[in-house]
């Protein structure tokens, strides 16, 4: 998606646990956003940095997502790394990534979690932030 011009740029959303900081911007599309049957469809992109503050290289192996639209609808979406890559993180370094979601409504958000490995064996679970997903002018 980063051949697409977002319209409006969300603020940060960052949160740090297990010394894996993630930060969170999101951008609403417009130029994708179609209308299927009278059901529109507002697409939306993010972009998450993985950072690693903690002594052990980390790799990411699995993601959970929770989607909420503003009609209530949730879907959870699970599978393997981000963006077809389980990525290696050394410590002090940062795995940066850009992915998308299509909603139903022109207000959503989303939260989750990433299954890491820490190069000693531990598997740890890294939270997401809960951030929004958010048309132009849609909140005061």
């Amino acid at each position: 998606m980063s051949d697409t011009i977002s319209n409006t740029q969300s603020k940060i959303s960052s949160l740090t646990s297990h010394d894996i900081q993630i930060d969170v911007i999101s951008d609403y599309i417009g130029q994708q956003a179609t209308e299927k049957n009278n059901d529109q469809q507002f697409v939306f992109s993010y972009t998450i940095t993985v950072s690693n503050q903690s002594a052990y290289t980390v790799q990411l192996l699995n993601r959970h997502w929770l989607i909420t639209d503003a009609n209530g609808e949730t879907h959870t979406v699970t599978g393997e790394g981000v963006i077809g890559k389980q990525p290696h993180i050394s410590a002090g370094e940062s795995f940066t990534y850009t992915s998308g979601c299509v909603l139903k409504s022109p207000l959503g958000n989303m939260q989750g979690h990433y299954q890491m490995q820490c190069s000693n064996g531990q598997l740890i679970q890294v939270d997401i932030p809960l951030f929004r997903l958010a048309k132009p002018n849609i909140l005061n």
